[in-house]
């Protein structure tokens, strides 16, 4: 017995696996296809959680879908569900997408605004194409880990119709979450992390600062980006590790 008072430490679900030694610097996640919303709805992208790599810092899911033409179609239809214990992150580049939530919440996120929900100890929501919506839908849905501390807190929602963004000549850099390039997001981080759109116009290469003390990774939507020389597909995940100050 010890007359040393001791405490217990406290451990989040956000952490990710500690750094193992050689592991590689990059690495390429390949995204499955999944229904959305049951077994015949609107087909997704799944690049995390993946086989080789549950996590990207606090990120622990992340699904890209689109562009998908639903003229004439029902397009995304998530019927109600719940969560717990994690943040839903909606970003879309095309369309509209309406949620509703067992808060009351009722918002339509479009390209260029953030629906942020947190669902602490629980929430459920529905995520819909609305009546009369556009003919492409186009986006991602990512979500975050809540550490210990915040993961039996209240539920809680937020919309942001307006963003800070850095501009550079060769695209403008849009920052959802954390903090990049001197850019801070008003949207509620419960640890630290970042997540940005990067919308490359190609004059060029773009180079941003990147936390060395984070694991970063670079999801593709569209086109053909090549993160550190590595092209990634739309849908797939380069992983990139730990240590990194910058990245072209």
């Amino acid at each position: 017995m010890s007359n040393v008072e001791t405490r217990p430490v406290e451990r989040t679900v956000c952490d990710g696996p500690p750094p193992v030694p050689g592991e590689p610097d990059t690495e390429l996640l390949e995204p499955r296809e999944v229904p959305l919303g049951g077994p015949r709805g609107m087909l997704v992208r799944r690049s995390l959680p993946h086989r080789d790599r549950r996590m990207v810092g606090a990120w622990c899911f992340a699904d890209s879908y689109g562009p998908e033409h639903i003229a004439g179609e029902a397009g995304m239809q998530v019927p109600p569900h719940p969560h717990t214990g994690l943040q839903t992150v909606s970003w879309l580049l095309e369309g509209e997408v309406l949620h509703q939530d067992s808060l009351g919440s009722r918002r339509t996120v479009r390209p260029g605004e953030l629906n942020l929900m947190t669902a602490g100890a629980g929430i459920a929501h529905s995520e819909q194409s609305p009546p009369g919506h556009p003919d492409v839908l186009h986006g991602v849905q990512l979500w975050v880990a809540l550490p210990e501390r915040d993961r039996d807190g209240p539920a809680h929602f937020e919309h942001h119709a307006g963003l800070p963004a850095v501009r550079e000549a060769a695209g403008t850099v849009t920052v959802l979450m954390g903090e990049l390039a001197g850019a801070v997001s008003p949207a509620r981080a419960c640890t630290p992390l970042v997540g940005a759109e990067v919308a490359l116009n190609g004059t060029g290469p773009l180079r941003l600062p990147l936390e060395p003390g984070f694991e970063h990774a670079v999801l593709a939507l569209s086109g053909a980006p090549a993160a550190d020389g590595h092209p990634v597909a739309p849908g797939a995940m380069l992983h990139l590790g730990r240590g990194r100050r910058e990245l072209t």
